[in-house]
């Protein structure tokens, strides 16, 4: 088992905190392990088994309680009972309860704990939580194996081998038990798809035309990295006899974030610091789902890479955007709280005139805050106050 370090180190300092830990990630991404890690570091410090209550409502064990907060509640209340001490309840999955945010309030007011639950859509703190807590809680969003985690599940390979295989099957955390294996890792990542598709998506927002949206979810997987067209998508699927509205591609759209399948970049103007609307990109949670989906991530390298460093930056908790500097493109602006920096994404730096236009990406940006160029070259190109880095050396950073 791959120690979760990145999280565990983010969490940590909330253990015993009187917050509600909320950890939120896409299906298959690493929360239930994660939590068991969670445990496992409270047991290290001395707390005993006795003092947890941990429910998985994946597990039809608990299908008695999913309609029904009151249930939920007079369920954890019954295991409370005669327990000295500060109580660890963990609830995995949590959203497939009814009214789930009630009982949790409960919880916090009713007893002596401290609350760690996961939950697979994005929106697990709109509305009513957010209200209830009233900034009792904190999140932690759980992505897919890092490449230097990856790199740790695979002792025997290179780090050249291991990057062959992240870029081309991903890093869901159970491909380790095949090894990685290419047949049986795509069997895996299509069913994870089609999981994700129908459980996080159709069902939570009651969608019809599940081939329609299946359609429009290829798309924007296989246009990673590009500035997408909702308005040509939309003309289409009007040209192949099924129609679909500008707003229904949205609604799409839209709950494929939900699901933390997708995510969608804005435009920022570097030199008027305002957002922008439209021309917008779409990158994906895992690089492996695609590959089940299209078999080219390597026909396809320079877009995966970007999502690669996307990926990256938003696991390092930065907030990344498309730069706007004048007619040229940034790909990344990240931030992260007063922290700022560029980064430009190539393939191969094979000719002066590439260089000169991924470098030229940041011309006029007068700032000091650090501009990088990523890509697979393992020759220095930096140059006049900008870096230059090889992938694997950013991610391994």
């Amino acid at each position: 088992m791959i120690k979760r370090d990145l999280y565990l180190d983010n969490i940590k300092p909330f253990m015993s905190k009187d917050l509600v830990k909320v950890i939120t990630g896409m299906r298959r991404s690493g929360k239930s392990t994660l939590l068991e890690q969670i445990k496992a570091e409270l047991f290290s410090q001395g707390i005993s088994k006795d003092s947890i209550i941990s429910m998985n409502f994946e597990s039809i064990q608990f299908d008695s309680l999913l309609d029904s907060h009151t249930s939920f509640y007079q369920e954890v209340m019954r295991l409370a009972g005669g327990k000295e001490g500060k109580l660890y309840l963990f609830f995995d999955e949590i959203q497939m309860v009814n009214s789930w945010e009630r009982a949790v309030n409960s919880f916090r007011v009713d007893l002596d704990c401290d609350i760690y639950i996961t939950g697979s859509n994005a929106s697990l703190l709109a509305g009513e939580l957010a209200s209830l807590l009233a900034g009792r809680f904190i999140t932690f969003e759980v992505l897919p194996f890092s490449f230097k985690e990856m790199v740790l599940a695979m002792p025997a390979l290179t780090q050249d081998e291991v990057f062959d295989i992240y870029r081309t099957i991903g890093g869901l955390p159970f491909l380790t038990q095949v090894n990685f294996s290419r047949q049986e890792s795509l069997a895996y990542l299509q069913d994870i798809f089609n999981s994700i598709v129908l459980k996080d998506i159709v069902q939570r927002n009651s969608f019809r035309d599940t081939d329609q949206l299946e359609k429009v979810l290829a798309y924007f997987i296989s246009e990673i990295g590009t500035t997408i067209s909702v308005k040509n998508l939309s003309n289409v699927f009007a040209e192949e006899k099924r129609p679909v509205s500008r707003e229904g591609i949205y609604n799409y759209l839209n709950a494929a974030e939900d699901a933390m399948l997708l995510s969608r970049l804005k435009r920022y103007d570097v030199k008027g610091k305002d957002i922008l609307r439209g021309q917008e990109k779409v990158y994906v949670t895992d690089l492996g789902l695609r590959e089940s989906l299209f078999h080219n991530n390597e026909a396809r390298i320079d877009m995966v890479l970007e999502n690669i460093v996307f990926n990256e930056l938003k696991r390092r908790g930065f907030e990344a955007s498309i730069g706007k500097n004048g007619t040229k493109e940034i790909d990344f602006v990240a931030k992260k709280g007063s922290e700022l920096q560029y980064f430009q994404v190539a393939y191969l730096l094979a000719s002066e005139e590439t260089i000169e236009r991924e470098f030229s990406a940041f011309a006029g940006i007068d700032d000091n805050y650090p501009k990088t160029v990523i890509s697979m070259d393992t020759v220095d190109f930096s140059r006049n106050g900008i870096q230059h880095m090889n992938i694997q050396d950013f991610l391994s950073s």
